[in-house]
């Protein structure tokens, strides 16, 4: 069997690329996948040729994730765990004066390729008894104003929750990672307390470490609030 493979989306940047260092370091190969082929490759040749492989991919394209699911298969012969986290923010004016393109664009990377990616991966998922985790958000926790992007993080925490139901019974878990303001490319000005990306690949690990007969069905990670100076 060898070490177990962990298939990363959104993984050139951000949350992605600080998870796929941990999980190297944690004795996981990997498949990393997204859009960016050059910032993929320098990932790669950071961790390592013979533990990481790049696979090029746009998550809203069916073909593009079923051909990225069967090349970590003809390269490791395993899938062991997938790891959903492509996501983009959205458009600032709230739904009364937001840029509906903008959101179109948002809508099928956070939602439709997530749910692609499930659909791709899940017989290999099955077959292996392994582990299925998505970038969900406190986003998708509460309401926040006029936000899309939250809107489509709460679709991401019902497909969690959903497929955990399709799966159970399978041996296959199923894990929310749950973001507060993290210091991505995905934020312009993050607030100085925001978390970093390596705070959720912690969390990712912590998830993936677990024996099997644990689930743990929900992690969701904020910062702590600037101190309070007046006390």
């Amino acid at each position: 069997m060898g070490d177990p493979v962990l298939l990363i989306t959104g993984a050139s940047s951000g949350i992605g690329a600080a998870s796929a260092r941990l999980a190297a370091a944690a004795g996981y190969r990997l498949a990393l996948a997204a859009r960016s082929a050059d910032k993929l490759q320098q990932l790669v040749d950071e961790i390592g040729p013979q533990r990481a492989l790049a696979i090029p991919c746009d998550v809203t394209d069916y073909a593009a994730q079923q051909a990225m699911v069967q090349q970590v298969l003809d390269h490791y012969g395993q899938l062991d765990a997938v790891y959903a986290n492509a996501g983009i923010p959205g458009s600032d004016g709230g739904f009364s004066g937001a840029d509906p393109e903008v959101w179109k664009t948002m809508l099928l990377t956070n939602i439709y390729g997530v749910g692609l990616t499930l659909r791709c991966t899940l017989a290999a998922l099955k077959a292996s008894r392994g582990h299925l985790l998505l970038t969900g958000s406190a986003a998708g926790r509460f309401v926040i104003p006029g936000s899309m992007y939250s809107a489509s993080k709460w679709a991401v925490t019902g497909m969690g929750l959903s497929v955990r139901e399709e799966l159970r019974g399978t041996g296959v878990r199923v894990t929310l990672i749950e973001p507060g303001m993290v210091d991505t490319p995905l934020f312009d000005e993050p607030p100085a307390y925001a978390l970093q990306p390596e705070d959720i690949g912690r969390a990712v690990v912590y998830a993936l470490s677990q024996p099997a007969h644990v689930d743990v069905n929900e992690i969701l990670v904020r910062p702590t609030p600037p101190l309070d100076r007046n006390h």
